[in-house]
């Protein structure tokens, strides 16, 4: 099983390096022509997140994990993946609100909770109506993460019911751990806007 998947994760380390080129060929071509093909771009951009993902998950078949936790400012994080975000929502004609009231740091592996919110982002953005919002708090000794939108919610709240990406999602925030007390990832629906909410802990 393990050489298994020592030989897909090899295909898909490929994949995503031959996405990072046509993304710099795409570049080029953009410079050369006076093009925008910023769409472009993010679509490559997306793909070789998600095969990043892909090789995550596979990391954690390998019990391989090691999360990078170290203390995070949270009102950073959240402006960076806003930023991140912000332009590719405006061309749909969406909107990204921003609410975080930790001022503090916090323990936890800043890329990998970053590629989560992002993730739950992108996925917020193709069935949102008009709004999205990116949120965080504290409740109950933990960091509560939140983007929610103004879609039709989800049909089905259990997170394996949605594919790899918010497995490894799931499993990197249980990851997380703090004496006996471990993260947690929750599907629902209503929130602010009435629509989807993941709903990240970290202890």
């Amino acid at each position: 099983m393990h050489r298994l998947l020592d030989v897909l994760a090899s295909g898909v380390h490929d994949a995503k390096n031959q996405l990072f080129y046509a993304e710099a060929q795409i570049a080029a071509a953009e410079a050369a022509h006076g093009l925008d093909l910023a769409e472009a771009r993010y679509a490559i951009e997306a793909a070789a997140g998600r095969l990043s993902r892909t090789l995550a998950a596979y990391r954690l078949l390998r019990d391989e994990a090691r999360l990078a936790v170290v203390p995070a400012v949270v009102a950073d994080l959240c402006e960076e993946v806003a930023l991140d975000q912000r332009k590719h929502l405006a061309r749909a004609g969406l909107t990204l609100d921003v609410a975080c009231t930790v001022r503090d740091e916090w323990a936890l592996d800043r890329d990998l909770v970053a590629d989560i919110l992002n993730n739950a982002i992108q996925n917020a953005s193709r069935h949102a109506r008009s709004r999205i919002r990116l949120s965080a708090g504290e409740a109950d000794g933990s960091l509560c993460l939140r983007v929610e939108d103004d879609g039709c919610g989800f049909a089905d709240t259990d997170p394996a019911a949605h594919g790899i990406g918010l497995l490894v999602a799931a499993r990197i925030a249980e990851l997380h751990r703090r004496q006996e007390r471990h993260g947690s990832l929750r599907l629902c629906n209503g929130g602010e806007f009435g629509g989807a909410v993941l709903e990240l802990r970290l202890p």
